[in-house]
């Protein structure tokens, strides 16, 4: 990683529930958490963000969120990301099989048709040479109202954040997920 980081003893103590959550949910302290904790106050409003979006009562149902997650975190590079958001998915989704496939969702028939509105929007707003259509648009809105889409728009949004920040400072995969990230592999982006 570019960015050393600390014991966990040496962060301030309202940071230390949060790592302690992560070491009971994902058996390790993620190195994420650890890199923007460094900021304290950063930290805590990226995890209160992520929480807000992450809840059950979200209007972007579980496997969506992850399907989101995974193909923004390809698209950016983040090894982290892919790493876990691809075993969230497989979680979510009861099998590998749509985290396998995300990155080529155009071509493969296991996607329903709003998963597929869902991940061309995605695409729409992560990739700086696209943008959103009003076709599109009205698309989406044949899936979800407008407290949905503004909803999804910042998963999409906050999942470039956090993406790009692991992928810039090169935060490692860490273990959780079998799939294989290829950089080398444009099917992976």
């Amino acid at each position: 990683m570019r960015v050393a980081v600390k014991d966990t003893s040496q962060y301030p103590w309202f940071i230390r529930p949060f790592f302690w959550k992560q070491k009971r949910k994902y058996g390790v302290v993620l190195q994420p958490g650890l890199v923007w904790a460094r900021v304290p106050k950063l930290f805590a409003s990226v995890a209160i963000l992520y929480g807000a979006l992450d809840r059950k009562s979200s209007p972007v149902d579980p496997v969506l969120r992850s399907l989101v997650t995974v193909r923004v975190s390809q698209i950016n590079w983040c090894h982290f990301c892919v790493d876990i958001n691809a075993s969230t998915l497989a979680k979510r989704a009861g099998s590998l099989e749509k985290a396998e496939q995300v990155a080529q969702w155009k071509d493969s028939q296991i996607f329903s048709e709003k998963e597929r509105v869902v991940l061309e929007y995605t695409e729409a707003v992560t990739f700086s040479d696209q943008q959103v259509t009003e076709e599109l648009m009205l698309q989406l809105k044949g899936f979800f109202d407008d407290d949905g889409v503004v909803e999804l728009t910042g998963l999409i949004a906050f999942q470039n954040l956090s993406s790009k920040f692991n992928s810039a400072l090169d935060v490692p995969a860490q273990g959780f997920c079998k799939l294989p990230f290829d950089p080398t592999n444009d099917s992976q982006v």
